[in-house]
This record gives structure tokens, C-alpha cells and sequence, in this order.
């Protein structure tokens, strides 16, 4: 064991050591790509060997210490890995698709100026997203978690040299701190609490310390840890950080959505399940929220018409399938999503990033069109992107899907079946509104190159995860418990596998008659459409409660009322120096004269003092 231990050491060392050697070297490019690509390829490698040691084991734990971090009183932090089936099978997905982006990458910002930067940032992304699934222990776990924090905020903003790309990062790294700051008052509670921040201690603990189900500070201490969840996951309140976030490089996007960043909030729930399961009325809020932003992000990725945005509310939807599964105790359900959702959405933001690549960086769907033959390798990755993601039969999104669907009926919570059969009909209609007006709409602009090589071999592999990557693992069915499988109905059953056909042909029927991209101008209509379009006017809400009223309390104090007490303390200063200093005259008679001035106030106030007493 002391052997799968260093090997295990080294998945997260291998991307973090070349992030390190890009950093303090100047590399070619050639050289740079070799080293980024090869420290993720090694650590996906040995990701898959670990894999083939564990597969037919379900109740496997592995473990490697690196050295003791922090020693202080009652707080023992160890800078300790711990492997089980769900970090096994998240550190697979993170360096597997890690890999094949590192791959593409290559090939689309080979011509960029700062190509080595981009890879040193790219490394150190994923090696904080890996060091944040293996952490034994909530702080190493808080610590991968800013560090993921810290890399999306630099890989949304890398072309700087635009404003509007540095208020996308800033946009994206104030909104997670938001829940980054609740996060990090519920590790305080829970270390107070519990006496440990070693995840599994933890689950020990609550169990022992907090007897009741429902316990009250069992509500606070997943209330704290939820919040961190909303903000990285972009579930709502906090979700519209999430299509601004699309600034970056496309292979970034493609990151973010599918492997790292946004899929830490949901490792964070089903890693703390037993302390989840503490408290109910937080589950329930956890399916609620789930449920609200699937409709959400759907809606809103309905009428957009820039290609990544499209893509970017999608995400935020499935993500809030998974937070679904979550709340109603279907974790293994929501780790699989997690699992395919990487696959196909990998593919489908790198199909973009082709498609952009090819078109002369158009991102707006309807300035595209007639596309099918001209780009027939793109094309196809858009298809199959698309079924996946529309949970046609026998695609990976499919069987993922339904099975979420399934576990909401097992749970007794209909009225979240509904809600979420209905963010399928919506997911499966966008999709094919998006695939119909870029393949098969009329020809608007011809590309003018094709994608590089390398590229399309990356895209060729992730259409075969997409299409077969819902062979389940041994390991997730055992990552939570399983629910009570009962019987679906016929229209149970039925209705999830007709209703995208039906989305899809009532998109085909749109788009031959026209009826997308066409001016809207029934009023009420054209209202409803701005407003989704604008991911329900989430901004401009954010906008009049908290920046208006923030920005008017700064101009009100733009002298600032605290510093007017020190200031008004200096100006004493200055004064009394300045007064005080005129009796420094240099004349010898002057400070005589002080001197007896002074020595006889002085014995005038001791004389007196002894009269009185």
C-alpha cells in the first residue's frame, strides 16, 4: 500500500510541479506544451491504473501523508490524501478530461503571445481541483477550494487587455466569496462544534454529538457549508457569475463546466452526506434550490444567441439537477450526472471553441449557419454533444438522467419530478434550436480553416465518452445511501424518454417556419424574451439592492466619517508641533526663563498638593 500511496502523491504533485517549472523558466512552446500536457497525461495515467487496482473493490480507502501542516493547541492538520470510491472517481473525470483539454489547447492558443502563461495557469487549476477531492480534511480541502477560486479568476481574465474580460473575473471571484466566506464560518462552527476539521472524524462526531435529527446547529453548520456550494456551483442565488465567466479562453469554459470549478460544490455535499443527513430541512432546501435553477439556467438558455452563453446556462441547469439528486438523498445519482455532464459538456464547449476557432471568432449563433458539410468533424461532435444533452436513449446523459428522475419518484417527491421533466423538455428544445440554426440554418459566413488536427482527435475521443460513458462504475453506487426502488407508472416511465422527441420537433417545426432569430413585436412578448435573455434580470437586481445603495453609501462617505477622528487628531499635532517648536529660538536666555518657568509651576503644584492633603 505504501506503494499506491506515493502514486497516489503524485497526481496532484505532477501538475503542481510543472505549473511551478513554467513559472520560474522561460520554455519554448514546444517544450511548455510537453511538460503541461505530460504532467496531466501522467497524473490521468496513473488516475486509471488506480482505477484498475480498485475497480472490484467498493469499500477501499487509501491514504498518503506529505507532512504535518498545521500544530496548534487542539488543531492537528495534517497535509494528508484520502482516497475512496467518490475521490477515485473524481480525480479519474478531473484528470481524464484535464488531459484531453491540455490536449486541445495545443492547437487553439498555440498562437497566442502568452502561451506559456496559459499552461502554468491551466496546471495549477487542476492540481488545486485535485488537491481539493482528495483532501482528508476540510481546511487542505478549503485550501484546493481558493485555489480553484484563485486560477478561475486569473483564466476568465487572461486577455486583460480588455476591460470587459477583467470585469467577468472580478464578477465571477466576488460572487464565489460569497459563499467562500460562509464556507469558511462553518468550518470555525464545525472545528468549535465537533473538536476536528478530518472529514471523516467529522461524520463520526455529528453523529455522537449531535444525537437529534434536525439539530439546530446541525441546520447552521450545513446552512455555512451550503452556502460555499451555491457560490462555486453557480446555483441560485449566486449563479450569474457563471455565463459572464465565459470571457476566457473557450478550452477555459470548457474546464470550468465540465471538470473542475463549478463541480466542486456538489463533491462538497456528497463528500459531508452523513453530516447532510443530519439535517433535513437543509437537504430539502438543497432539492428546492436544485429545482429552481434547473428551470432557471434552462429558460434563460433558451433564447440566448451567443454560442458559449448558451452553453454556460445549460451547465448552471444540469448542475441544478445534480443538486436535486442531492437533496433527496440520491448522491450516487448526482455524482454519475457529474460524471457524464463532463463528458458531453467538455465536448460540447470544445466543439465551440472549433466552431470559433473556424469562423473567424464569431460567437453569435444566427451570424453562423450551413455548417453541416463545411465542418463535418464539428458538426458531428455538435450532435452528439447535443442528444447527450438532451438525454436521448442510449446516450451517456440519458441514463444519468433518468436515473435522477427515477430516485425522485423512489423519494416521494413528485412534484420535483414534474419541475424537472419539465427543465428536460426546455434542455432538449434548446438544444435542438442551437444544433438546427448553426448546421443546418442558411449559410451565413464560410470558415476559413478547418481545426487543427489535434483538436479534432480530442473531439473524436470525447463523442465516444458521450456516447458510451453511461456504463456506470462499480464505485458510485456505493458512494451514498441508495434509496428504496419501487415501480414507475407507464407515464412515469414513458413521458421522460418521448418529451425530448416531442422538444425536438417542435424546434424543427420553429425553425422551418422561421421563427427563431425573428423580431418579436407583441410588447409583452418582447418583454418576457429581454427578461430571459438576460438570465431573468438577475444583475440588474443585484444592481438596485446592493451596488446602487452601496456606491451612494461610498459618495456619501467619500471623506470617510472614521478617518475625519484621526485626522482631526493629526491637525492637533501639527499645531501643538507648531506652537511648541517656536520656543525653540536657539536663545540661551529663552530656555533659561523656560526652565524657572517651569520649575516653579512645578513646586507651586507640589506645595499645593500638600497644603490640601
Amino acid at each position: 500500500m505504501t506503494y499506491y500511496a506515493s502514486l497516489l502523491s503524485l497526481i496532484p504533485l505532477l501538475p503542481l510541479f510543472s505549473a511551478l517549472i513554467l513559472l520560474f523558466s522561460k520554455p519554448n512552446k514546444l517544450t511548455t506544451a510537453l511538460l503541461a500536457v505530460g504532467s496531466i497525461s501522467g497524473a490521468a495515467c496513473i488516475s486509471l491504473f488506480l482505477n484498475f487496482v480498485f475497480w472490484q473493490q467498493t469499500d477501499f480507502v487509501l491514504t498518503s501523508n506529505l507532512g504535518n501542516w498545521i500544530k496548534i493547541a487542539q488543531l492537528h492538520i495534517n497535509f494528508s490524501l484520502y482516497l475512496d470510491a467518490l475521490s477515485l472517481v473524481m480525480i479519474t473525470i478531473i484528470t481524464g478530461v484535464g488531459a484531453l483539454i491540455h490536449l486541445y489547447s495545443i492547437g487553439f492558443m498555440y498562437q497566442d503571445k502568452d502561451f506559456k502563461r496559459y499552461f502554468t495557469y491551466l496546471n495549477l487549476f487542476v492540481s488545486a481541483m485535485l488537491f481539493l477531492v482528495l483532501a482528508d480534511n476540510l481546511l487542505l480541502l478549503y485550501l484546493g477550494w481558493e485555489g480553484v477560486g484563485l486560477c478561475s479568476y486569473l483564466l476568465i481574465g487572461f486577455w486583460y487587455q480588455d476591460r470587459d474580460n477583467n470585469l467577468a473575473a472580478n464578477k465571477a471571484f466576488l460572487m464565489t466569496r460569497i459563499g467562500d466566506t460562509a464556507m469558511a464560518l462553518g468550518l470555525f462552527l464545525l472545528f468549535i462544534e465537533l473538536g476536528t476539521l478530518n472529514i471523516q472524524d467529522l461524520q463520526v462526531q455529528a453523529l455522537s454529538v449531535w444525537s437529534s435529527s434536525n439539530n439546530n446547529m446541525a441546520n447552521l453548520c450545513c446552512l455555512l457549508l451550503l452556502g460555499g456550494a451555491l457560490g462555486k456551483s453557480a446555483q441560485f442565488p449566486l449563479q450569474n457569475w457563471l455565463p459572464d465567466a465565459m470571457a476566457g479562453p473557450t478550452p477555459v469554459s470548457a474546464l470550468i463546466h465540465a471538470a473542475t470549478m463549478v463541480t466542486a460544490g456538489i463533491y462538497l455535499i456528497a463528500r459531508n452526506s452523513q453530516l447532510f443527513q443530519m439535517a433535513p430541512d437543509v437537504m430539502y432546501l438543497i432539492a428546492f434550490i436544485g429545482t429552481i435553477t434547473l428551470l432557471l439556467g434552462a429558460s434563460a438558455a433558451m433564447v440566448q444567441s451567443d454560442l458559449k452563453r448558451i452553453l454556460a446556462y445549460s451547465t448552471i441547469s444540469q448542475l441544478g439537477y445534480m443538486f436535486l439528486a442531492l437533496g433527496v438523498g440520491a448522491g450516487a445519482s448526482a455524482v454519475f450526472h457529474l460524471m457524464t455532464h463532463a463528458f458531453f459538456k467538455a465536448l460540447l464547449f470544445l466543439s465551440a471553441g472549433a466552431l470559433i476557432y473556424s469562423l473567424h471568432h464569431e460567437h453569435n449563433i444566427f451570424k453562423m449557419g450551413g455548417l453541416l458539410k463545411k465542418l463535418p468533424i464539428v458538426a458531428t461532435s455538435f450532435a452528439i454533444g447535443c442528444a447527450a444533452l438532451a438525454s436521448l436513449p442510449f446516450t451517456s446523459g440519458f441514463f444519468s438522467k433518468e436515473l435522477i428522475l427515477e430516485q425522485l419518484i423512489d423519494s416521494g417527491h413528485t412534484n420535483f419530478w414534474w419541475a424537472a421533466v419539465l427543465g428536460a423538455f426546455i434542455t432538449a428544445f434548446y438544444s435542438a434550436r442551437l444544433f438546427f440554426v448553426v448546421f443546418l440554418g442558411d449559410s451565413k459566413q464560410s470558415p476559413d480553416k478547418q481545426p487543427e488536427k489535434i483538436m479534432s482527435l480530442v473531439l473524436l475521443l470525447l463523442c465516444f465518452f458521450s456516447l458510451f460513458g453511461g456504463i456506470q462504475p462499480s464505485g458510485i453506487q456505493t458512494l451514498m445511501p441508495k434509496l428504496n426502488a419501487s415501480g414507475l407508472t407507464t407515464l412515469q416511465h414513458w413521458l421522460p424518454i418521448v418529451l425530448p422527441f416531442i422538444a425536438i420537433s417542435l424546434a424543427w417545426w420553429m425553425f422551418k417556419t422561421n421563427l427563431f432569430g425573428k423580431t418579436i413585436t407583441v410588447p409583452a412578448l418582447q418583454y418576457f424574451h429581454q427578461l430571459l435573455k438576460s438570465g431573468w434580470a438577475f444583475d440588474r437586481i443585484y444592481q438596485v439592492i446592493f451596488v446602487s445603495p452601496f456606491k451612494f453609501l461610498c459618495q456619501l462617505n467619500k471623506s470617510d466619517i472614521i478617518d475625519l477622528h484621526y485626522r482631526a487628531l493629526e491637525k492637533i499635532s501639527k499645531l501643538l508641533h507648531k506652537k511648541f517648536s517656536q520656543f525653540q529660538n536657539g536663545k540661551l536666555r529663552c530656555y533659561n526663563a523656560s526652565l524657572i518657568i517651569f520649575c516653579v509651576l512645578a513646586f507651586a503644584w507640589f506645595i499645593k498638593g500638600a497644603l490640601m492633603s
